[in-house]
């Protein structure tokens, strides 16, 4: 089931700053608001790999973060751990582990983590430590909130929220009707 927002400029992709598998030209651009420590985004984190494999170059996808601190006490910082693996080119691997590993999200896992990666630590470590990238994290949750992000994962199919609380098909689905509708 979709529900209309407004086509907010900030669900276009960024390319500067915004994380994503594929590229403008595609037909259909998926926008997800995620929490690494959430368990509805880990379970939604295979699905949306299907979906890519499934929709190929069809589809844009762009994750931005949405760390919910009230009752994921260590999702801002596993946020801002992976932009710091982003800037040394590894954000979807980080992205990858996060996910896998979505309770052990402590500092010293953040940092195993890196380590398991390579990244040059010294630098990972003072990026964390300094919250470096906090206020990117913080950007993303200002526009999911004002594009109406009330929980995680938040799906937006080109400007259209998509409700997955009762299964990641109806975002299968949406993506279907999205394609349709950019042929016509």
């Amino acid at each position: 089931m979709n529900t209309r927002t407004s086509l907010s400029p900030l669900l276009v992709p960024d390319m500067r700053t915004d994380h994503i598998v594929g590229s403008g030209a595609s037909q259909v651009t998926v926008v997800e608001y995620g929490d690494f420590e959430c368990p509805s985004c880990r379970q939604a984190h295979p699905a949306v790999k299907i979906l890519l494999a499934h929709f190929g170059d069809k589809v844009c996808y762009v994750f931005r973060h949405y760390p919910l601190r009230e009752v994921h006490p260590h999702a801002e910082l596993a946020a801002e751990a992976s932009e710091a693996a982003s800037a040394q080119h590894k954000f979807w691997p980080y992205h990858d582990l996060l996910f896998t590993h979505r309770q052990h999200l402590d500092k010293p896992h953040l940092f195993e983590f890196g380590e398991q990666l390579g990244l040059d630590m010294s630098r990972f470590r003072n990026e964390v430590e300094d919250h470096v990238y906090l206020q990117r994290v913080q950007e993303q949750v200002d526009s999911g909130r004002r594009v109406g992000v009330r929980s995680t994962p938040a799906f937006y199919v080109d400007g259209v929220g998509t409700d997955v609380t009762f299964g990641l098909q109806h975002l299968h689905e949406a993506v279907d009707k999205a394609l349709l509708a950019s042929a016509a």
